[in-house]
């Protein structure tokens, strides 16, 4: 692997830590000292793009089924 490659994957890593919430504010602060920050932009966007595309088939898979009671 590359190094923009490992960087590239280090700023998946930080947008999903981000995204879950459970991150240390050093390891945080660490990522962005050491992160492009494109990279970091483009994650977040793609993975909030992704998510609420999921959300929006979820929901029209679960409008589209049958109700039975």
């Amino acid at each position: 692997m590359s190094g923009k490659e490992i960087s590239f994957f280090r700023a998946v890593q930080a947008v999903l830590w981000s995204f879950i919430g459970i991150r240390k504010n050093s390891a945080g602060q660490e990522d962005m000292a050491k992160l492009n920050p494109f990279h970091v932009l483009v994650v977040g966007i793609s993975l909030a793009l992704i998510f609420v595309l999921g959300l929006i088939a979820l929901v029209n898979w679960v409008v589209a089924q049958p109700i039975t009671l």
